[in-house]
């Protein structure tokens, strides 16, 4: 009941755990969807902690905050529904507050990233109304993360985003805060946005 009919973010937890020895992996989903496919399929798995951030009542309608794991697996899921509208202050805020202290809490061995561009104010599928800054300040800020917490370990992985220029200047940002170039957000970005 996803976008995907293979959730290669998942595939490639298990391959990072069994394949190369990394117990503690951390999915931070960025996204206008929830990722109901990987926060079902590590819901009782207490190595890996499932984090979605996605628009509030948005397809496939799942992604709870109470919603937090079962079993052995309780508190290694935490949903973070934004209303529509929530712009980039509030991922900062998201960010800063929740998901960077959920990560030092978890301690990760990597960190793995569904990064879902259609946040992005000019999409056409929904209405956070993230800018392009957004997606850069989230994928310094995750590789800051990464560097301190797991020795740089972190993979970013194409999820969404519906509206080429949009996408193509968002993704082209995050290449530049991994390779530590200044963002060119304020050329693309609308100041009205």
């Amino acid at each position: 009941m996803g976008f995907c009919v293979f959730g290669n973010i998942a595939v490639a937890a298990r391959y990072a755990q069994c394949q190369h020895g990394l117990k503690r992996v951390m999915i931070i989903d960025f996204d206008v969807h929830h990722g109901n496919g990987t926060c079902d399929a590590f819901y009782d798995d207490p190595d890996i902690f499932f984090l979605s951030t996605h628009q509030l009542g948005s397809y496939p309608g799942t992604g709870k905050m109470n919603l937090i794991g079962q079993g052995s697996g309780e508190g290694t899921t935490l949903n973070l529904p934004l209303p529509g509208g929530s712009g980039d202050y509030s991922m900062r805020c998201a960010f800063d507050e929740v998901i960077a202290p959920s990560a030092q809490r978890f301690k990760p061995d990597i960190i793995l990233v569904s990064a879902g561009y259609d946040a992005h104010a000019l999409d056409p599928l929904a209405g956070l109304q993230f800018t392009t800054g957004t997606f850069y300040m989230l994928a310094s800020s995750i590789k800051q993360l990464a560097r301190e917490l797991c020795s740089g370990r972190c993979v970013f992985f194409l999820e969404g985003g519906y509206n080429l220029q949009s996408l193509s200047s968002s993704v082209a940002d995050t290449f530049r805060a991994f390779l530590d170039e200044p963002s060119l957000a304020a050329q693309f970005d609308d100041p009205a946005m």
